[in-house]
This record gives C-alpha cells, structure tokens and sequence, in this order.
C-alpha cells in the first residue's frame, strides 16, 4: 500500500511533466505563428498559473458543480459516523462530510491531501445501501484520499482544463484573428489545426487512464479498511442493478465520482472514467480469498 501512494506522487511529478510538454507545444505553434518566441514564455506561465488556481480550488468548485451540501454528525448520524469510525481505522483526519441530494447512488472524495479531504455521498446511496455496503463505499473514498488520488486528481483536472482553455484560445487565433497570415506556410496551417484539436483529446485521454487504474487501487484500499470486500462488492452490484445518471452531470468532474455519474452510451463507455463495474466485482472476490 505505501508503495502505491509513493508510486502515486511520482505519478502526479510525470504527469505534470507530460502535460507541461503538451502546453508547451501550443505555446510554441502560436509563436512560430505570430514570430514571437515569448507567447511560449507566456502561455506556460498563463497555464501553469491556472492550474496553480485550480490545484487550490477545485475541490470547492467541484462542490459546488456537484450542489453537494456540508453535514455535521447531527445532520446525518448514520452516514457521518462511518466516516469517522473509517478516518479512525486509518489513521487519517475525519474529511469534512457532504450530502448530494439527488436520487441516483453515488459518492466521491476530493480535496489536495488527507488533511483538506472531502467526501460526499448522494441521498440516493444511502437510501438502497445497507451498512454494510455504505461503509465500503465510503472506505473506497477514503481509499482515495490515503492513497493521495485525489491530490493528483486534481492536479489533472486543472491542467486538462488549461489544456481546453488554451486550445480554445488558439482555434479562436488561428481563424479569427487579425494578423497578416499570407506568409504563413499551409503547412503550419495543417499542423497547428491537427494540435489544437488533438491536445485536449490526449490530455482526457491521459485523465482516463489515471481515473481507471485508480479506481481498482481504492476498491482493495476499500476492502483492507473494512476487511470485508464483500460489502463493497455488494454495493457495487446494486449501482450495476439500480445506477442511473446523476440530475448535474459534469464530464469535468466524473473522473472524481464512485462510479460513472454520467449518461452511458457507446462513446461514453469508451471515453468513461471508470472501468466496468463487473470487472471491478470480479477483482474485489477474487482477492478476497487471498485477504
């Protein structure tokens, strides 16, 4: 398990790496364009600066995306009191605790560390979930704020948006602006076109595959807190029987939620966050034996 959180922070180093060479790229196109080295000097502050903002606010503007609202433990017993009797079992500070009045069963967790941890749980989970199953759930949110996921999700969430913002900016460049573009090679044209739709499709795609392979570490984080894998395996057979989408759906903060909040289709299981709930069933009794 500490090997998965230090795996973790080195991932969170490449992946920002990866992404400052995608924004350097746009950077670099529109100075050839505008033959200005300093808009890449520019464009890497601009977004690094953005992604910055975003690594120290999304999990508010997450929140509030989600219109989940903040309980105390009179608020809602049942629910706060599993999370405190997890947050003790592992060690960690109890994460402020929300609720998302909406029907459909899910939960996520979001924050920077375990000590600005959040975790929500919509009034459609508790309402089909035994104890049992609640406190899985709730132990695979956690999982995630142990295993530091959500520090490196939210460090994905601000750079795939500075990544859409800066691809936005420039297509609008490319067509709209003022400069004289005759001397402009058609090739660059081709190229930068082929970029600036490709970059935000690379940075989601690099977010999916984040999002996934950290979904199957916290089912087992999950299960080792709760020793009982079958409650989350429970749980995650009725989101697969009883799961419909979520009445605020945002594509920018599914990768955060228990399972997929977003409207299934053929492309949308293909471009979706988490894998299939099935495999991660089979994964959870498979261990099982082995705990």
């Amino acid at each position: 398990m500490y090997s998965a959180i230090a795996a973790n922070k080195r991932n969170t180093v490449l992946i920002i790496l990866l992404f400052v060479l995608i924004i350097t790229g746009l950077g670099y196109l529109a100075s050839i364009y505008y033959g200005d080295l300093y808009i890449t000097y520019f464009v890497i502050a601009g977004a690094s600066l953005y992604a910055l903002f975003q690594y120290f606010a999304a999990s508010k503007l997450a929140v509030a995306m989600t219109g989940a609202k903040q309980i105390q433990k009179k608020d809602n017993p049942r629910l706060y009191r599993i999370v405190e009797n997890l947050s003790i079992a592992t060690g960690m500070p109890t994460p402020k605790v929300y609720v998302i009045d909406d029907p459909a069963p899910n939960a996520f967790a979001t924050g920077r560390d375990p000590r600005h941890a959040i975790v929500a749980a919509t009034t459609g989970l508790m309402d089909i979930m035994d104890d049992k199953e609640l406190e899985g759930v709730m132990a695979h949110e956690l999982g995630h704020v142990k295993n530091y996921d959500i520090r490196v999700s939210m460090i994905v969430f601000g750079l795939v948006s500075a990544v859409g913002l800066l691809s936005d900016i420039a297509i609008r460049m490319l067509f709209f602006g003022d400069d004289d573009r005759d001397n402009v090679p058609p090739q660059l044209y081709f190229v930068g076109i082929i970029a600036i739709i490709l970059a935000p499709i690379i940075a989601s795609i690099i977010q999916l595959a984040v999002s996934r392979q950290r979904e199957y570490l916290a089912d087992s984080t999950g299960a080792l807190t709760t020793r009982y894998p079958e409650g989350l395996a429970s749980a995650l057979e009725k989101l697969r029987d009883h799961g419909k989408p979520m009445k605020r759906q945002n594509g920018s903060t599914a990768h955060l939620f228990f399972s997929n909040p977003m409207k299934s289709g053929f492309f949308g299981k293909i471009f979706s966050t988490h894998p299939p709930l099935d495999d991660r069933i089979a994964r959870l009794r498979a261990n099982e034996s082995k705990m």
